[in-house]
Order: structure tokens, then C-alpha cells, then sequence
């Protein structure tokens, strides 16, 4: 799973926004698509920023920001210039699901982010009682929330890896396409 970076002209740059509450698991499943394997993190105090490139000519700068309550208020700031949005759900902290729907919905309202496609990892899967990710779909409202913009759900386990893939996967691909269409609209208003 680990990932390299190109030097290639030709490689688009998208900057991908990784939110959820503290302890969901952004930092150790971004470690793990990184450098494929597990390591040790303790609670992020600002952000990490990392580049993984899935494919050629796609490499995704990736801004994992603390979740903590106080880091929160400060996420509307990382929003603008984004590509993309993972968010990361813990689906084994029923206790904090209101939270962290209530945050997914704040920052979809981010003007900088309107129809900026989104992912959500319904992590720790491995957990008996783990919500499913139809559960976090209905749950987290996504239909009605991200109805203006693609979006998918993936469950994942980031300690194992399982999910990782298919879920950046996806938003590499609803990436590509947002910025596609964002390029069309910028050369028709130069034209015009």
C-alpha cells in the first residue's frame, strides 16, 4: 500500500481536507496509506500534512487536521482551495456520534467547500458492535447533506489497512471528476 511521489509535470495537485473528532482515527489510517505500515500516534495539535499519489498523474496533498473540540472551531480556516473532503467517523463511539454528524453538517455549509465531494470512513470495523456504514449513512443524514455534491461512505479499519484503499479510491475518482468539471467552467469564463 505504500505510495509514491512523481516529480511528473503533468501531475495534477488536489488538496484533500481529513476531519473528524479526536480519536476517530485520521492520522493512523493516513500512516497507514502512507507508509503501509502501523505506527504509534498520539492526538494531532494542529495538522499533518502528507502527499500520497494513487495514480499518475493525480497526487493529493493531504491536510489532517486535530479534531479535538478547540481544533474544531478552526476548521472552517483549512477549507479554502480544497478538492476534496474524508471525513473520518470512530463507528464504535455511539456516545459521540451526535457530534460528529453535527460537525460533518457544519462544515458542509463552508462556502469554500459547496459541491466539493466527500468521503466518510466508518472506521474501526474490526470492533464488535462496530456501526455499518449504512448505519453512518442514515445516521450522519449523507443523502439530504451531500445531495449538491458526490459523496460515499466506506467502512474501514485503519490499524489493518481494510477499506483504505477503496475509500481514497473513490475520492481520488470523484476528485478527478470535480476538478474536470471546475476546468470546464474556468476555460467557459475565460472564453466568455
Amino acid at each position: 500500500m505504500g505510495l509514491l511521489s512523481s516529480k511528473n509535470s503533468k501531475t495534477k495537485q488536489a488538496r484533500i481536507l481529513l476531519l473528524g473528532l479526536d480519536s476517530a482515527g485520521k492520522s493512523t489510517l493516513l500512516y497507514k496509506l502512507k507508509l503501509a505500515k502501523n505506527i504509534s500516534t498520539l492526538p494531532t495539535i494542529g495538522f499533518n500534512v502528507e502527499m500520497i499519489q494513487l495514480e499518475k498523474n493525480l497526487s493529493l496533498t493531504i491536510w489532517d487536521v486535530g479534531g479535538q473540540e478547540k481544533m474544531r472551531t478552526v476548521w472552517d480556516h483549512y477549507c479554502e482551495n480544497t478538492d476534496g473532503l474524508m471525513y473520518v467517523v470512530d463507528s464504535t463511539d455511539k456516545q459521540r456520534l451526535k457530534d460528529s454528524s453535527r460537525e460533518l453538517e457544519h462544515i458542509l455549509k463552508n462556502e469554500h467547500i459547496k459541491n466539493v465531494p466527500v468521503v466518510l470512513l466508518a472506521n474501526k470495523q474490526d470492533v464488535p458492535g462496530a456501526l455499518t456504514a449504512e448505519d453512518i449513512t442514515r445516521m450522519f443524514k449523507v443523502k439530504k447533506l451531500c445531495s449538491d455534491r458526490n459523496w460515499y461512505v466506506q467502512p474501514c479499519c485503519a490499524i489493518t489497512g481494510d477499506g483504505l484503499m477503496e475509500g481514497f479510491r473513490k475520492l481520488t475518482g470523484f476528485v478527478k471528476s470535480h476538478m474536470k468539471s471546475r476546468g470546464d467552467a474556468l476555460a467557459f469564463f475565460k472564453q466568455n
